[in-house]
């Protein structure tokens, strides 16, 4: 967003595993609020807006549900998988304290039942509790 800074922190293993912190400090709280309500729109909407953009590929979503902390965060899963048989899934949340928000993003191959939920859902409380 415009009168805003924005950081990334980038993670990978030798197991094809990857995550991303993207944070930004907006100019008011009111923006905050409205960044995480349309990036909660946008992870809502991410399977259907991946298989109508890729026809040869599946995507289901699943909502992990809020966390309490600080202003809150919402945790997300994405599963793709590919017609010639790529098999990934994501994790995302997005959470806010004051005017900063903060995105979190896991991935690797594999399906919803092989995400570290529980692990992701602490990553993101310490994400978002170190943000002020």
């Amino acid at each position: 967003p415009a009168r805003s800074s924005a950081w990334h922190r980038d993670f990978r293993t030798e197991l094809e595993t990857g995550a991303r912190q993207v944070t930004v400090v907006l100019p008011d709280t009111a923006s905050a609020k409205s960044l995480v309500t349309r990036l909660n729109r946008d992870f809502t909407s991410c399977a259907a807006r991946i298989e109508k953009a890729d026809p040869e590929t599946e995507a289901t979503g699943k909502d992990y549900g809020k966390l309490s902390v600080e202003e809150g965060a919402h945790v997300y899963g994405l599963h793709t998988e590919s017609s010639w048989g790529a098999l990934d899934v994501n994790l995302m949340s997005g959470g806010r304290a004051g005017r900063t928000v903060t995105v979190v993003d896991w991935g690797q191959m594999g399906r919803l039942s092989d995400a570290p939920v529980k692990a992701f859902k602490k990553t993101t409380v310490t994400a978002v509790n170190k943000l002020h």
